[in-house]
């Protein structure tokens, strides 16, 4: 599969000694939707700099669909949402988003820029000036203005920070719609449920080092606990927990065991050597991507 983004020995230094990427290795496979996360001050948005050219790289290389980040072939393939939303408060919606296309020499688009405004649910708002948006509507103008050239890459920069329940669905429904026909995607957000949901893999950075790299499911398979939930038709007296290697306790009529994500059930069930005639219910609760997050990050924290 072909490389969108290619990053080889990053590293970015602010000042004179303060390096805020140390030497990234990180490659995304064109048509992913790839999640990176971090804490603040990981590195992420000195990563997004760095890929999109707001950032000189002087150390080591990017490489944008096989062109030098900052270079204008590399430009025209990507879209960005930053954090901040960029106001223009003085023009309109449309007039907005026609400008922007200029920027990328499209100078008739207006059937792209229908579809953004019908998708974004901004069409009743094509002609207000952007100082008359509310909050999410200007976070949706955003969206639109990083995609009015149709890019191969988009990257996505916190682009749910702040806003409503309603927007985040909208969005991330458009967003898995855009990656099925092909676009690339990077996401960094700290809502890591999103990131679960939304990411095939996903990078976690700390100051400025890559920590972990992996499938989201392998991720959560290897670091994360689940809880098994057993209904049995026995009273506690009747059933002996010690056969268990995992942590059990009873819980009403459920037995709850916590176990590591890569054990399966079948092999703690035949460790409790239960009846299963007597086993009238299973849950089972996985992992989230939550806890992973922080157990990588602790135990980085704990080996400076």
């Amino acid at each position: 599969m072909n490389q969108a983004v290619e990053i080889q020995n990053l590293k970015v230094v602010y000042g004179k000694s303060f390096e805020a990427v140390k030497n990234l290795n990180l490659s995304i496979q064109e048509g992913e939707f790839f999640g990176l996360l971090g804490p603040n001050g990981a590195g992420k948005t000195s990563v997004i700099s760095s890929i999109t050219g707001l950032l000189d790289v002087k150390f080591g290389s990017i490489q944008v669909f096989g062109y030098p980040a900052a270079s204008i072939e590399a430009k025209r393939l990507i879209g960005v949402v930053p954090q901040e939303t960029v106001h223009h408060g003085f023009f309109g919606v449309e007039e907005v988003l026609h400008f922007m296309s200029g920027y990328y020499g499209i100078w008739k688009n207006s059937k792209r820029i229908d579809y953004l405004l019908d998708r974004l649910q901004l069409n009743d708002c094509r002609k207000k000036k952007v100082s008359q948006l509310s909050g999410g509507m200007k976070r949706r103008l955003s969206i639109a203005k990083a995609l009015v050239h149709s890019p191969k890459l988009l990257l996505l920069d916190e682009p749910s920070a702040g806003v409503d329940i309603e927007l985040r669905a909208i969005l991330w429904d458009f967003m898995r719609e855009l990656n099925r026909e092909g676009m690339t995607i990077l996401l960094t957000t700290h809502y890591l449920e999103e990131a679960e949901r939304l990411c095939g893999r996903i990078a976690i950075m700390d100051h400025g080092k890559l920590l972990a790299l992996d499938n989201t499911r392998d991720l959560l398979f290897e670091k994360t606990q689940k809880i098994l939930k057993l209904k049995v038709n026995l009273s506690q007296n009747e059933i002996d927990l010690s056969p268990c290697r995992y942590p059990a306790s009873f819980a009403g009529d459920w037995i709850e065991i916590k176990i590591p994500g890569k054990v399966s059930v079948g092999e703690v069930l035949r460790d409790m050597k239960l009846p299963l005639e007597k086993i009238t219910d299973v849950q089972v609760e996985e992992g989230a991507l939550e806890e992973a997050f922080l157990k990588i990050i602790r135990s980085s924290e704990a080996q400076v």
